[in-house]
């Protein structure tokens, strides 16, 4: 992994890398990776707080984003050794993802990445009654990713998103990089609608080549045009205000069907109806236009 690392930042000087590091609940060996990381020119990290692969009986991975206090303090660990950025990735298999993420910031990474694959079962082969896929006939749960995630990945990163602002976080210059399904410019656009800075893709391109990222691109800055956006600044976090509590959805659904029920004409009774002006006095009572 070093000597790939070090290739991509002599081939592309000008480029940012930044490495995607995991390791287990060991001060040292995090201190280790960080600095040979850091020795051949990596920008930033990613800390992979997330992959359900990540060996859990070592406390890697997931089970590390899991665990609030370990991550707390594996947290500070990194954040006194590196000097550069870093990003804690968080795992979708948690209740509440706000918690971790919370943690980390309070730890000093520079921000959230989110989310990573969800934990699953792919299936079960029928004519061999064993699970899939599977080594030697044995099979472990491991991480489901692409479109059908994304719903998840947004809701994941719609909290988070929130959580940043309403604790001043944002302000400070804490960074959101949203993960899940995206695979098209409008995918992109979503994400960022909900605070995001930066969108990653990984299974779309394993999907379809590398040719992707330009389509995504472009779909991207068809979207800004048609709105008239010249920077993703724009639009970022635009979404955001319009999520509430399905309290206050329930009592703004009762106020507007009752402001309809006023200003709509409606009539007193079956003798009301006219020839002439029908079609008029029914429309005035439909109830879900507008």
């Amino acid at each position: 992994m070093l000597a790939e690392l070090k290739r991509l930042k002599d081939d592309y000087p000008g480029r940012v890398l930044i490495a995607s590091i995991m390791e287990e609940y060991s001060k040292d060996a995090w201190e280790e990776i960080i600095e040979r990381c850091e020795a051949v020119g990596v920008d930033a990290f990613e800390v992979n707080f997330s992959c359900p692969h990540g060996l859990p009986e070592r406390k890697m991975g997931m089970a590390m984003g899991q665990d609030c206090d370990v991550l707390g303090e594996v947290c500070g660990w990194i954040n006194a050794k590196a000097t550069v950025p870093v990003w804690g990735k968080m795992t979708p298999n948690i209740t509440d993802i706000t918690q971790p993420a919370l943690v980390a910031v309070q730890q000093g990474c520079e921000g959230i990445a989110a989310i990573n694959t969800i934990r699953s079962v792919m299936g079960i082969n029928l004519d061999t009654l064993r699970p899939e896929p599977c080594v030697e006939g044995y099979s472990t749960p491991g991480g489901y990713s692409y479109r059908a995630v994304k719903p998840i990945a947004l809701e994941k990163v719609m909290s988070i998103s929130r959580l940043l602002q309403q604790r001043g976080f944002r302000e400070q210059g804490t960074s959101l990089s949203g993960i899940g399904g995206v695979e098209t410019g409008g995918d992109a656009a979503e994400f960022i609608l909900l605070g995001c800075d930066t969108v990653q893709v990984c299974t779309g391109v394993m999907v379809h080549g590398y040719p992707m990222v330009r389509h995504l691109c472009g779909g991207l800055q068809a979207f800004m045009a048609k709105h008239g956006f010249s920077s993703i600044t724009d639009f970022q976090g635009a979404a955001l205000p319009y999520f509430t509590t399905h309290g206050d959805l329930v009592v703004r659904q009762k106020a507007a069907l009752a402001e309809r029920k006023a200003a709509r004409i409606g009539l007193d009774n079956d003798t009301a109806w006219t020839g002439d002006g029908f079609v008029a006095e029914a429309e005035s009572m439909v109830s879900n236009r507008g």
